[in-house]
């Protein structure tokens, strides 16, 4: 995008300006090879003078330059054909990364400051900072975060963009643009989108991490192995992790998995006491063992010395286990 010399197009709009203005603009906006932006108040101190001065002197000098962008409408009319192919709208990071590049990010901000239809929105705490030339634009764009929002919590997996149900047909580019602005939706290295505090898209600690590992590799796992999956974790570390977080249930000697693939957690007695309950009805010891034996990886040994404890179960005259009352 960089077809221009925006340090040299910058420099000329501020040439015809008097000495404190073209300083304050300088130091505002991080121009003339400046390292930093530097706030109002901070050039004020230097002059000393109050920060409501500086901004008037900031004011009266960028309606004087104004008049003489006209002579770089190329360049402003670049800037607008990129605003047209992301909807009209872009988050500043992104924005600025793609037209100013590594070296005139700070020129850039300044020029789309200082010409109309540009507008730019501070951050707050829905959206990042950005920049917008139609309202309209910026309406959509929130009504389509509010949209996607909803069904993410609906669905409650990550989702493509390719799944976002929209009255209006809108182009995957633009309605990434609309989704990079908002901070309460995320998407992943895998390009898949969900809500911020979801742990596939920001993971806390080693618990998430784990939870990630599962989800990854989509089946149980020995403690030890999940360790070596997560870089600079401990083993002791993870096997305390995954004892104390719900979502996981131990289901062998150190093998963990998720409770949401449908895992029983408790020991092997309680998870048949759970096969007999959601049974309704009297299973046989090869019933009951098939079941277990999907939700343990135990000797059918272990399952059989459990089913004999008569505190919890009782066998029929048909050799059929049930529940046994308290």
């Amino acid at each position: 995008m960089d077809n221009f010399n925006y340090q040299k197009i910058c420099s000329d709009l501020l040439s015809d300006l008097a000495q404190r203005q073209k300083e304050v603009i300088s130091r505002r906006f991080g121009l003339n090879k400046l390292p930093n932006k530097e706030t109002l108040e901070s050039i004020g101190k230097n002059f000393g003078i109050c920060r409501e001065r500086v901004r008037q002197i900031q004011e009266t000098g960028l309606e004087k330059i104004r008049p003489k962008a006209e002579k770089y409408q190329k360049a402003f009319q670049l800037f607008l054909n990129y605003f047209k192919k992301v909807g009209d709208l872009r988050k500043e990071e992104i924005l600025l990364a793609d037209l100013g590049g590594r070296n005139w990010q700070n020129e850039v901000n300044f020029l789309l400051t200082i010409k109309p239809p540009f507008q730019r929105l501070s951050e707050n705490k829905d959206l990042y900072s950005l920049w917008f030339i139609d309202k309209d634009s910026f309406s959509l764009a929130k009504k389509i975060i509010g949209s996607f929002s909803n069904q993410l919590q609906k669905s409650g997996k990550l989702l493509p963009i390719e799944d976002l149900k929209y009255p209006l047909p809108i182009k995957k580019e633009v309605l990434s643009s609309f989704l990079e602005i908002s901070k309460k939706i995320q998407k992943n290295e895998e390009g898949l989108y969900g809500l911020k505090d979801w742990p596939e898209i920001n993971p806390r600690g080693i618990k998430d991490k784990a939870y990630l590992v599962f989800k990854k590799i989509g089946k149980p796992l020995h403690f030890s192995e999940i360790a070596n999956l997560i870089e600079g974790s401990h083993l002791q570390t993870v096997h305390n992790e995954l004892i104390k977080d719900p979502r996981f249930v131990l289901v062998g000697r150190g093998v963990y998995a998720l409770q949401e693939w449908g895992y029983y957690p408790g020991q092997v007695k309680d998870v048949i006491l759970k096969i007999l309950k959601e049974g309704e009805k009297p299973l046989t010891k090869e019933e009951i063992l098939n079941e277990v034996l999907k939700q343990r990886f135990v000797k059918e040994n272990t399952v059989l010395l459990n089913l004999s404890n008569k505190k919890y179960f009782f066998r029929d005259s048909q050799g059929k286990f049930f529940i046994k009352e308290i």
